[in-house]
């Protein structure tokens, strides 16, 4: 059994309120990302993006890993692990910095970054990511790549993600008790656009809302970067527990219900098309019109699209989404969510499922699968500036090695 490292392996772990999924992807010789093994298990102990059962979680997790293991027939020792709930919030940051050789070099964008990210944050929390926005040179804005630019002065706008430290290291807790090494912690929502976004659709203005079962995770973005983050609470699960109490069935029968027969827009559903629901405490199922069940989901899913439609509003980037949204995750697989979302967007919606992968595709072909994709994609892009970054040093060291020879009388 070959280790993770060893065939240049990346695993993503994704741990949901509903599922905890295990994506295990190896970068081919034309660095390309093919999936070699995936885990599935139901989620237990956790509740909007929190651990509430420690135990139960590592239990969980354990059971994921063993079956990615198993099926990519490698032995996983490190993970890129994705973090959601409402504890994560997100702000913008200016930071300026001179420019010390006339040109601008990658030590003077690092500065700058670093100086914008030297805001004062709450002990109590601790920072995901820094995401570079754009940079201005002297009366130069909006540049994208400044290095090799000419100027006095460079500012930089960056977007921060922040969570809550103690939520954090519960979940790390998990999967280090699973003896697993969190590589890095990530905005799942961000992971997801990763995964399902065109550079076009980013530059055009975006929105990413990846609706789980506990938490529906925003991320907006325009001119080709992130600009606002955002978790709202409040998703799948709230629709199956409203089909529960208003059907009297169990929440288990109630989930098969919502998967199997709902659809978000009553008016797809006809009248005449019935289904049999199972009843509580032994009683005999009964049957039940499926367009009733529509008008139960419906609601529900329009409070739903309220909520991301304030969202979006408050942070002031409504007129800016111009490619309109994409829908991932779970929750947003039913029928007539498309149809329903651009009715009260009033903007083109898609459901999206990951992309540009290949090997055994068709095993995360689901838009339930985009964050743990996504934590591939982001992995895979890790891992190539680390390999750029210690080629950058080694340059470094060989042409010091060099002058020192020379100096030596060695050349």
């Amino acid at each position: 059994m070959a280790k993770a490292n060893e065939r240049n392996l990346i695993v993503g772990l994704d741990i949901g309120t509903s599922k905890i999924s295990v994506a295990v992807g190896e970068i081919t010789a034309d660095n390309k990302l093919s999936i070699v093994g995936v885990g599935n298990q139901p989620s237990r102990g956790m509740d909007k993006g929190g651990v509430n059962d420690l135990n139960l979680v590592i239990q969980s997790i354990q059971r994921a890993i063993n079956e990615a293991e198993l099926m990519a027939d490698c032995h996983i020792t490190s993970v890129y692990l994705g973090i959601s709930g409402k504890h994560i919030s997100c702000q913008n940051e200016n930071g300026m910095v001179p420019i010390n050789d006339k040109e601008v070099v990658q030590e003077d964008v690092d500065n700058v970054i670093h100086t914008a990210r030297s805001v004062p944050i709450s002990a109590e929390r601790r920072m995901l990511h820094v995401l570079p926005q754009e940079f201005s040179i002297d009366c130069q804005d909006g540049i994208k790549s400044p290095i090799g630019m000419s100027g006095v002065r460079m500012e930089a706008k960056v977007h921060i993600i922040t969570c809550a430290n103690d939520m954090a290291k519960n979940i790390v807790k998990c999967v280090e008790r699973c003896d697993l090494k969190a590589d890095q912690l990530i905005f799942s929502s961000l992971a997801s656009s990763y995964a399902v976004l065109t550079d076009d659709e980013k530059e055009l203005g975006i929105c990413v809302i990846d609706i789980g079962a506990g938490t529906m995770d925003i991320s907006v973005f325009t001119g080709g970067a992130l600009r606002h983050t955002a978790v709202i609470p409040v998703a799948g699960n709230q629709v199956t527990s409203d089909i529960a109490k208003i059907f009297r069935t169990p929440l288990s029968h109630a989930e098969d219900i919502k998967v199997k027969y709902a659809c978000a827009l009553r008016q797809m559903v006809s009248m005449e098309e019935n289904i049999e629901v199972p009843s509580v405490g032994g009683r005999p199922a009964r049957s039940m019109s499926r367009h009733t069940l529509a008008e139960v989901v419906e609601p529900r899913y329009q409070e739903l699209f309220e909520l991301i439609q304030e969202e979006i509003r408050e942070c002031g980037l409504e007129d800016q989404i111009a490619a309109g949204y994409v829908l991932t995750g779970g929750t947003a697989k039913m029928e007539g969510v498309v149809e329903f979302a651009e009715e009260v967007f009033q903007m083109p919606v898609r459901v999206a499922q990951p992309k540009d992968i290949c090997g055994l595709k068709e095993y995360v072909n689901d838009p339930a699968y985009a964050t743990v994709v996504g934590l591939l994609h982001y992995g895979m892009q890790a891992s190539e500036s680390q390999v750029k970054e210690s080629k950058a040093t080694d340059g470094v060291v060989s042409i010091g090695t060099r002058i020192l020879a020379w100096f030596k009388g060695e050349f």
